[in-house]
């Protein structure tokens, strides 16, 4: 579970209060700070296995995209920044970007090609808050890779199969597909990647 570590503060102040060497990682929900829960081994080799894989692409294709180790997403409607699992980045796009360089913040939603999301017991906020958060910004992909089949019945059904959802935008608003088993992922982003649900639930 998340922990609340503090009263409502700004985007601002949540930068600055910020560890510069954390032994966690943080997030802030409209206006609270609060402690990410520590990712279990699956949940990191899930991350790491499908940074590793698009990394790849990236190179393969010799794509401007980049996937930074620590990146914070400053969302546009309210305090909120988030730390995605997997983010990819628009090298291009940067110069835009007025605290990039200084505070590894991304503003603008045009500078992120993906995000991912691995979900964890607080499956709410992949699905809900960041989900809503994530198509404000017009970012134009968004995977959420429920490997444990944790999500509402209102998102993955009754009974609880480990789903990969990608959120893709479409004329202003996510549209959602759905991916389990053999089936390929298809993602805008990466049109060519080779991947299977499968193989990143066994990862």
């Amino acid at each position: 579970m998340t922990q609340t570590l503090t009263k409502p503060i700004s985007f601002d102040q949540f930068v600055a209060w910020y560890p510069e060497n954390p032994t966690c990682k943080y997030e802030l929900h409209n206006g609270a700070i609060v402690k990410m829960p520590l990712a279990t081994g699956q949940h990191s080799n899930i991350a790491g296995f499908i940074t590793g894989e698009i990394h790849f692409e990236i190179r393969r294709l010799k794509l401007p995209y980049s996937i930074p180790g620590d990146c914070l997403v400053k969302c546009s409607e309210d305090e909120s920044g988030y730390l995605p699992d997997v983010i990819v980045l628009d090298r291009e796009q940067l110069n835009h970007e007025p605290r990039w360089q200084k505070e590894s913040v991304i503003t603008l939603g045009s500078s992120v090609r993906l995000v991912v999301e691995v979900v964890s017991s607080n499956w709410q906020n992949d699905y809900l808050r960041k989900a809503g958060d994530y198509e404000l910004m017009g970012i134009p992909e968004y995977w959420i890779v429920d490997y444990l089949g944790l999500g509402g019945r209102r998102f993955i059904g009754e009974i609880k199969t480990p789903t990969i959802l990608v959120y893709q935008m479409i004329e202003g608003e996510y549209e959602e597909k759905q991916f389990r088993g053999d089936q390929r992922i298809e993602s805008r982003a990466f049109p060519e990647l080779q991947l299977t649900a499968a193989q990143i639930f066994q990862a």
